[in-house]
């Protein structure tokens, strides 16, 4: 279901200066001569969701902003504050978990938004989800209904033997997604993120259009997947990693740096999209071994600087980034031959071994190889 059929209608009808009539008597009925009153709106918002979610929507939009509509969680109803013209704002308090698929929703929601529109929104996350199973249910059985719902509604659904079968009992009521998820499949839907907050138990976000939808193969669900990265003269190869994150989560990198920063291992520090899971595969570098296949098919080198996103390299140094491409990247990095961590220790590490590469060639790599060995068995290095 892309939208409840009143609610696509209002929003195409909103879209082309005209109003669906059924639509319009309610208007006229719940909100007469107020529609224009943006205290209302907030009156509205608040007794739907509460003072917290009122002040929320307020920190992150005008609602002074005209052509603004608001989407109930009741009824299919909703409240327009303009119904003339383009709208340039959608608060939506229906939970997105409801809806059969998300990414034809967004999509929906990013079309029918002009370049800087804004989007609010709500989730409960599978986090969310969790707290409300153990308030629910007594201490001694919650732990046991929650690890099968886990097992039920986030293992299952990515399975290929069990997909089919989920989705023909369960998709189409409701779809049990992570916060980094969510925010992912926003930002692949040609939104930017503006803000979140946990609200109620449910997670807030809101976002602006700033681009289109994205164009490519949705993102693989499976433990091994391919993840694109810039390889020898700038090539885009699909490098195979274990998943340690959830999926959609790529999209989100420069959102994740730009919030927390880098880790003393060059990573992104506070990382949530990691997995539980994904953490302890992560400390013992168990998600490099598929990369023994980019490896077999002559993409990478066992030892080489670190395949990296179009954002990780655009990140770098210009002289940097020159030099690392004239090179196929390798499996184990520099920083962990060298034995040391940081972003900038890593640059330092990838400028010292491009040095080095180019003045003795490949056996470089040899050396590298077994310094790497070295300080794995000493646990001298992290991959979290």
């Amino acid at each position: 279901m892309i939208l409840e059929p009143p609610i696509k209608k209002s929003i195409e009808r909103t879209k082309k200066k005209s109003i669906e009539k059924p639509i319009r008597k309610i208007i006229r009925k719940r909100v007469s001569n107020v529609i224009n009153d943006n205290v209302f709106l907030k009156k509205i918002i608040i007794k739907t969701a509460g003072e917290k979610v009122a002040t929320f929507i307020s920190d992150q939009v005008d609602l002074t902003r005209d052509k603004t509509i608001l989407l109930l969680p009741f009824n299919d109803e909703f409240y327009d504050n303009n119904n003339i013209g383009v709208v340039r704002t959608i608060i939506d308090l229906k939970i997105v978990n409801h809806n059969e698929n998300i990414k034809k929703y967004f999509r929906y929601v990013n079309n029918s938004l002009p370049d800087g529109g804004i989007y609010v929104g709500c989730v409960e996350s599978h986090t969310e989800r969790r707290r409300r199973l153990f308030v629910k249910y007594p201490r001694f059985i919650a732990p046991i209904i929650s690890v099968s719902d886990f097992i039920l509604h986030r293992v299952l659904p990515k399975l290929v033997l069990t997909k089919f079968l989920y989705d023909l009992f369960y998709k189409k009521k409701y779809n049990v997604i992570s916060k980094a998820e969510i925010l992912g499949r926003l930002s692949y839907a040609g939104f930017e993120i503006i803000g979140h907050e946990k609200i109620n138990n449910l997670f807030y976000f809101s976002v602006i259009k700033t681009k289109e939808a994205v164009k490519e193969k949705d993102p693989n669900f499976g433990i091994i997947f391919k993840m694109n990265r810039i390889g020898e003269n700038g090539k885009i190869i699909g490098v195979y990693k274990v998943r340690t994150m959830h999926a959609y989560s790529q999209y989100i990198q420069d959102y994740v740096v730009k919030l927390n920063g880098y880790n003393k291992s060059g990573k992104p520090y506070k990382d949530f999209r990691l997995t539980r899971w994904g953490r302890i595969i992560r400390k013992f570098h168990l998600d490099e071994i598929p990369q023994l296949l980019n490896v077999l098919k002559g993409e990478l080198n066992i030892v080489g600087v670190r395949p990296l996103s179009k954002f990780g390299y655009q990140s770098l140094p210009e002289d940097l980034q020159k030099e690392r491409i004239k090179y196929k990247p390798g499996c184990i990095p520099p920083n962990i031959s060298l034995g040391i961590t940081g972003f900038n220790q890593v640059i330092l590490a990838e400028k010292i071994y491009l040095r080095q590469r180019k003045k003795y060639g490949i056996i470089i790599n040899v050396k590298y190889f077994f310094m790497a060995l070295y300080n794995l068995a000493r646990r001298k290095t992290s991959s979290s």
